[in-house]
């Protein structure tokens, strides 16, 4: 693809760098920039510097937050009693677009995956541990993908978290395995959050 200028140029090829994003997409992304007022795009500029300069991560969930803790762990009328564990910030998304859980979060960074390097230690267990030393939570929902990656945290966290006193649940299967919640309508995921079976019960299975 050959371009009249190399500002645009410059331009499409770190559009390109987002997921998702194809040279064409890219050009067609700069050339309505282009069009619209200098403003404009000095505002979706600075919009996305602001973001990634001052974008700060949960104390307590290590979800994204503008201060120490999140929206929803600052919220009083969340149940304090209750963590839904996920992988990573988009499935909060996803879980807070149906609408249909009031719960806590708890964001572990990733799954447990030898075969990448990813062991235990790389993920956000250790705060985990800390906040259900604290007596309060009464149950944990394990809301990780279904994939071998994420039934082996599943089971490692279950070990370390029944010692606790903990009741340990995880999302009805209506999602298939091998899926990813990120894009499980949100119906179904509401669902899955709704039947919820205790975990022994799902190991039985």
């Amino acid at each position: 693809m050959r371009f009249p200028s190399k500002l645009i140029e410059d331009a499409v090829n770190e559009f390109t760098k987002l997921p998702g994003i194809g040279r064409k997409t890219a050009l067609r992304l700069v050339l309505h920039l282009l069009k619209e007022d200098v403003s404009i795009t000095q505002e979706f500029g600075n919009a996305i510097i602001k973001m990634r300069q001052d974008i700060r991560f949960c104390e307590q969930c290590h979800n994204i937050a503008d201060q120490e803790l999140c929206s929803i762990c600052e919220d009083t009328l969340r149940d304090k009693e209750l963590i839904c564990i996920v992988e990573n910030i988009r499935e909060v998304i996803a879980i807070e677009n149906t609408e249909q859980y009031r719960g806590l979060y708890h964001i572990l960074g990733g799954v447990i995956s030898p075969i990448d390097g990813i062991g235990p230690d790389n993920l956000n267990i250790d705060s985990l541990m800390e906040r259900v030393a604290t007596g309060e939570v009464k149950e944990i929902i394990m809301a990780l993908n279904p994939t071998m990656e994420g039934d082996t945290t599943i089971f490692y966290l279950s070990k370390k978290l029944r010692e606790k006193g903990v009741k340990i649940t995880t999302i009805a299967r209506g999602v298939a395995f091998g899926g990813e919640l990120e894009y499980v309508d949100g119906l179904t995921l509401a669902r899955s959050i709704a039947t919820r079976m205790p975990y022994d019960r799902y190991l039985s299975n």
